[in-house]
């Protein structure tokens, strides 16, 4: 098996793989992606001896973001984990882990 050329181009004088008439409509609405939210989670799971509060708060504020985002249609994130069901169970487990750690530091 051969693999395609890259310079060929379809009929609209785009490269093939660049196609218009292949790509999602303009005028259809996205859901919102809180990609951002996400990676905020992860940066404040890498700062936990900073903190299991600054991890709660973000862990939160991103499960909170996905699930707005879920409910409005989004289904697959730019998250690394894709899926915003698993994105979700992510988010939450941190929640439960900075719970975990501020009952730890209070008890």
């Amino acid at each position: 098996m051969s693999l395609p050329d890259p310079r060929v181009v379809s009929t609209s004088g785009m490269p093939a793989d660049r196609d218009p008439a292949q790509l999602p409509s303009a005028t259809e609405p996205r859901p919102y992606d809180p990609l951002r939210l996400c990676i905020f989670a992860t940066i404040a799971l890498l700062g936990w001896l900073g903190g299991p509060v600054t991890l709660l708060v973000f862990a939160v504020t991103g499960f909170v973001g996905y699930v707005r985002a879920r409910r409005a249609g989004l289904r697959f994130s730019k998250c690394l984990l894709r899926d915003t069901r698993l994105v979700l169970v992510y988010l939450g487990g941190l929640a439960v882990l900075a719970g975990w750690g501020i009952w730890l530091q209070l008890g």
